[in-house]
């Protein structure tokens, strides 16, 4: 109950995620306005638990098939309950897997009949051996990977053009569909793997990038991973996220904003941005969003010129929204328009936010991460057909005027 009232009520749940109220520690998370808690009074792995509860909502989705709020948490109580049972047992973490639990906790009007012996064997082998992500018997005509590289860019440009901040934060999201128990080896350009693959780990490989985090899925193999860098694993069937990662150095920026703002006393103010992309010409970018903040005493917007694209004044955002649905590379467009202000009493200047930008941009990674190989062993000797898509999108994409 002090938790409720000195953390949900006061709405301070997203600004800390683990306090300590008498004596007991509550880890929590919020999605939807609903706050998920985890208590412990000993010294416990805190990171482990808030994963834990990250991962329950992932679980409870599934499940449920639609969003984590209020509403499904009623119409599910008992599900939820049963799915609480099956997770944690002894403050310990068990099963997290949705397409295990999904053999024995069953959803709809029919529950399936869990008669037969050799079927519960094979389920509790699979809760409980060493690859309960993949059951066994999984068979397909046709033997395909699908691999995403999704990227959000991070950037914080200064009014002179300086980059001040920039972050990769990246994503391998795989979709299998493989007969039996496929092994799999994954390789990337990353400079240690490469160095550790040609037998010099002092060696200089210039053409490898640096990657300062890295995060994998249960399946991966870690000790492998430690001591030569190889990702190897056993993939589950379906969909899944293979790794994540986060990269700050030697990033390629997609876009140059070039604002020039004027202001003319407390009644008038005019702008200028440009936009260019710089990558390759033959590739292009799509659903960009240019947002072009103005002041809140805003009284009429009128935009002269964009040369592509529409722009148009969203007062509720307080900014001037330039929408562009498709852009070559190695092109630049400039938008211009003036604002008009209403006299205001403060005398409080305009603090100038920074412009933003969204953007999605297809075989292209600002990393420069590629997909060197992916390698697939079954006894069955069959050769998959892998597809492979890059995509790079704009994340907290800020440039100061």
């Amino acid at each position: 109950m002090n938790f409720c009232n000195k953390i949900v009520a006061t709405k301070e749940v997203k600004e800390t995620p683990m306090v300590e109220i008498d004596g007991v520690t509550f880890m929590h998370t919020t999605v939807n306005d609903v706050t998920v808690v985890a208590t412990t009074k000993t010294n416990c792995n805190v990171t482990m638990l808030i994963e834990f509860l990250y991962q329950l909502i992932i679980l409870c989705k599934a499940f449920i098939g639609s969003e984590f709020n209020e509403n499904q948490i009623r119409k599910n109580f008992v599900l939820i309950y049963e799915l609480l049972d099956e997770v944690m047992d002894y403050g310990l973490p068990q099963i997290l897997e949705p397409d295990v639990l999904k053999l024995y906790i069953t959803t709809g009007k029919v529950a399936k009949k869990l008669d037969n012996i050799e079927k519960l064997k094979q389920i509790t082998i699979q809760a409980t051996g060493a690859i309960p992500w993949r059951s066994e018997g999984i068979r397909y005509r046709k033997n395909e990977i699908f691999i995403d590289i999704i990227e959000n860019l991070n950037v914080l440009v200064s009014n002179k053009g300086n980059i001040l901040r920039t972050d990769v934060v990246g994503q391998v999201v795989m979709k299998t569909k493989l007969t039996g128990m496929p092994e799999c080896k994954f390789g990337i350009n990353d400079k240690l793997f490469m160095r550790a693959a040609s037998g010099d780990p002092r060696g200089t490989v210039s053409r490898g990038i640096d990657i300062d985090d890295i995060k994998f899925h249960q399946c991966v193999r870690l000790g492998r991973f430690d001591r030569d860098r190889s990702i190897t694993f056993v993939p589950p069937d379906g969909v899944f996220q293979l790794m994540t990662y986060r990269i700050t150095e030697n990033i390629n920026l997609p876009f140059k904003i070039m604002p020039i703002v004027q202001e003319y006393g407390k009644s008038r103010i005019e702008y200028s941005v440009k936009i260019k992309s710089i990558f390759d010409s033959s590739n292009f970018a799509s659903n960009i969003i240019v947002k072009i903040p103005v002041p809140k005493n805003t009284a009429t917007c009128k935009v002269f010129s964009t040369g592509i694209g529409k722009a148009k004044y969203e007062p509720d955002q307080s900014a001037l929204l330039w929408r562009i649905k498709k852009l070559n590379g190695d092109s630049d467009y400039v938008l211009i328009g003036e604002v008009t202000l209403t006299q205001t009493k403060s005398d409080k200047q305009w603090d100038r936010p920074p412009i933003g930008l969204e953007f999605q941009v297809p075989m292209f990674t600002a990393s420069g991460l590629r997909v060197r190989y992916l390698k697939v062993h079954e006894k069955n000797n069959y050769k998959p057909t892998k597809w492979i898509r890059y995509i790079t999108k704009g994340g907290e994409y800020e440039v100061r005027i």
